[in-house]
């Protein structure tokens, strides 16, 4: 899983902080995921339950609600109608950058404000709640003992998981105002309600009335003796595993969204307008590539000069191993580090040039076994016969042509 940070302004110009989990490769499809109530994008659930999804090829965005984590405003100045403004904020910055979201996902009341913002999202074909209110107002009961003072002074400091949180009065009035059996029953997308039989924050009893609201397709999974947080992480992946094969039923095919594809022998690579990260495919395998933050990349994997790199080292380590066998010597393992620079010529005294700068790879061996003095010096030796390495030593000639669109 390949993340990055991203902000988006809400519907106030606020900043909200998120992060894109993005799969090995072109996603197949893009997933939005609302946290629950009062938590973060960071919560360990959310990163598995994005964990899984993104090894589906799925790419999931997920991020704090205004005034939570790491985005700004005001806690006191949200409601439940700010999160669903949110999330429709999230929904037109992944239009605007990347794809508009096919599936929509929630936990908790995160998975409410799913409910009520899927109408408003076209491009959602289906959505998916985790031990979710059936009643956005189901969350007033945490005020219960604070209510009166709130009522009182319009505003007061509670405390929600274990944590000072400063609400406002309108925040249950808020609540009040949504009608989410009507946004349910004419949601005309496909629906799948996860629920913990033994939850004790959110009772099971929530997930039959969204079940009964809704209308086909709709299915329920139970998430056995998971609590209520997802906290245990085979919980989580489990839920994630689920929720992405479900999906999958309903979101374009593997490969429908023109993914990069290179026969045996063959090495493809895509670069994209939206920056360094390249896609690469060399056969039937796929990776990403890309440039640090510092040059304007994103710093999702390796650099071209670094895959250069990769490309000598283990072409050492397989030729070592290869030696090693034929000679039946006792190495148990070779590791070989490989760094990359650049010297000038005129402090090179073994180089033909004499002006500009050379390309220098500095190669490292880490012999692990019972060999001798002399077989390590013939290991060192036999490193400079990978072919890789004589390939570099050799005239090399990059011809290019333009294939037809």
């Amino acid at each position: 899983m390949q993340s990055i940070r991203v902000n988006f302004p809400n519907s106030a110009g606020e900043r909200l902080s998120g992060i894109l989990d993005l799969p090995v490769g072109n996603p197949t499809a893009f997933a939005l995921f609302a946290h629950c109530f009062t938590c973060s994008k960071n919560l360990r659930a959310a990163t598995n339950l994005s964990r899984s999804m993104t090894e589906a090829g799925i790419a999931v965005l997920r991020f704090d609600f205004t005034g939570l984590g790491q985005s700004a405003g005001e806690f006191a100045d949200t409601n439940f109608s700010s999160n669903v403004d949110d999330l429709l904020s999230a929904a037109r910055w992944l239009e605007d950058e990347h794809r508009a979201p096919e599936l929509l996902f929630g936990h908790s009341l995160g998975g409410t404000a799913v409910l009520q913002a899927a109408p408003l999202i076209p491009s959602a074909v289906a959505v998916a709640t985790i031990g979710s209110p059936a009643d956005p107002a189901h969350v007033a009961r945490l005020f219960k003992g604070s209510e009166a003072k709130l009522r009182e002074k319009g505003i007061a400091e509670i405390a929600l998981g274990g944590r000072p949180f400063r609400v406002r009065e309108g925040f249950l009035d808020d609540l009040k105002t949504h009608n989410l059996p009507a946004a349910i029953s004419g949601l005309r997308k496909a629906l799948l309600i996860m629920h913990a039989p033994l939850d004790d924050i959110v009772e099971v009893e929530n997930a039959s009335k969204l079940f009964s609201a809704a209308k086909h397709p709709k299915s329920f999974v139970s998430l056995d003796k998971a609590d209520h947080l997802l906290s245990r992480e085979e919980d989580s992946r489990y839920a994630g595993q689920v929720l992405a094969s479900w999906a999958a039923g309903y979101l374009p095919p593997s490969g429908a969204q023109d993914g990069l594809r290179a026969d045996a022998g063959i090495v493809a690579a895509r670069t994209k307008v939206e920056g360094f990260r390249t896609e690469v495919a060399a056969g039937n395998h796929h990776f990403v590539a890309d440039e640090p933050l510092g040059v304007g990349g994103t710093d999702t994997g390796p650099t071209p000069y670094d895959l250069l790199a990769a490309a000598l080292a283990t072409c050492t380590t397989m030729t070592l191993r290869m030696y090693a066998e034929h000679k039946r010597i006792g190495l148990r393992s070779a590791t070989v580090t490989v760094s990359h620079g650049r010297v000038h010529a005129e402090d090179c005294v073994d180089c033909d040039q004499r002006d500009g700068q050379i390309h220098e790879f500095t190669r490292e061996l880490t012999l692990d076994g019972d060999l001798s003095d002399q077989q390590r010096q013939r290991m060192l030796e036999i490193a400079d016969r990978c072919p890789v390495h004589k390939t570099l030593h050799k005239e090399i000639k990059v011809r290019t042509s333009l294939k037809g669109v």
